[in-house]
């Protein structure tokens, strides 16, 4: 029963990404509580987080329910490799936002 968590993360993470196999956790105990380490294939790292970090977030607001039905404080840490690239808010996005363009923002 120790370890639900960390299945758990991993059940739920296999459920959505492309490569399964290649799901993998840690699990560290210290004073502050339980951290799982997730370690997933980079192309699925857009999945596992979502857009806007709102898969993530569900997961880890998840997680911290199964953490304190055993009175565990459990957190959730997505192993990002160093040199890979993400998107930061603000690159590769439109001049303009969807909602308030018109037909002479778009050029047609």
């Amino acid at each position: 029963m120790a370890e639900f968590d960390q299945e758990f993360v991993e059940y739920v993470i296999r459920a959505i990404v492309n490569h399964p196999d290649d799901v993998k956790t840690d699990r560290i105990i210290d004073e502050r509580g339980v951290l799982i380490t997730l370690h997933v294939n980079p192309e699925d790292m857009g999945y596992v987080i979502g857009r806007q970090g709102q898969t993530a977030r569900a997961v880890r607001t998840l997680l911290k329910i199964v953490g304190a039905k055993s009175n565990a404080r459990v957190n959730l840490k997505i192993y990002e490799p160093e040199g890979s690239r993400r998107a930061h808010m603000g690159e590769d996005r439109p001049a303009f936002s969807d909602d308030t363009a018109s037909v002479d923002d778009l050029g047609i």
